[in-house]
């Protein structure tokens, strides 16, 4: 793995935000988008990618940057069609990256239970790809069984956090878009400083301050008072 990516792992384990919803209530507070998720993948992956992006499809990488494909996919000419090779071709990518993405915007940190559910998913995987081989090479009726039983139990597990991952996107985009509350705060333009050659700085911050009302004294010039009121001797 390249030392950059070495790098981005070990600083998302020092985020300070945490998910809205961790894998295993996702499917409790959003079950309507947990059986999408379920029954359609690939969409679903299609649009939480693209609302990731916030429906800007000029900033759309193959696998969000994260992979050494990104950038030479010819991504720039045609990118929904790109995004859909992706979620089709390389599903678990696609979901990945999104989550990386989503990840390093926000810094949220995976909780140890996530990191548990998503590592017994992936070890399941390769055990019951392990026991495919073997059972290929050896040829016992019994070991073949077997390692279709585990490889039917792998899908389910894989199918059923992937669809909990996603669900758990779709929520913190939510949460993003001030969906469970009020909206959230626009983020303020960037920042200019002045230079030597401009007549005078740029304008940022706050806006101008409106004038007060007029008054009986705004027809005095500036400097000049009033005369005081003459009193009764």
């Amino acid at each position: 793995m390249p030392k950059q990516d070495m790098e981005k792992m070990e600083l998302r384990k020092n985020f300070r935000n945490v998910w809205h919803t961790d894998l295993t209530h996702s499917i409790q507070n959003d079950t309507p988008y947990c059986c999408f998720a379920l029954w359609c993948a690939p969409c679903a992956s299609y649009l939480l990618r693209k609302r990731a992006l916030y429906d800007d499809m000029s900033r759309y990488v193959c696998c969000a940057g994260y992979m050494p494909c990104s950038g030479r996919c010819g991504e720039a000419k045609c990118p929904q069609l790109c995004l859909a090779t992706e979620v089709f071709c390389c599903f678990a990518n696609s979901v990945a990256s999104t989550r990386f993405l989503l990840q390093d915007e926000f810094q949220i940190q995976t909780t140890k239970c996530d990191n548990c559910i998503i590592g017994f998913m992936v070890c399941l995987s390769q055990v019951a790809c392990i026991f495919s081989i073997v059972a290929c090479i050896v040829g016992m009726d019994e070991l073949s069984e077997a390692s279709q039983i585990l490889t039917c139990c792998s899908d389910m597990v894989y199918c059923t956090v992937c669809a909990c991952m996603q669900t758990q996107h779709k929520m913190e985009m939510d949460k993003r878009d001030g969906k469970f509350g009020p909206q959230p705060m626009a983020v303020p333009p960037a920042q200019q400083m002045s230079r030597f050659d401009q007549a005078t700085p740029p304008a940022v911050g706050y806006p101008p301050q409106q004038g007060y009302p007029p008054s009986a004294y705004s027809q005095y010039p500036p400097g000049a008072y009033p005369p005081p009121p003459a009193y009764p001797k």
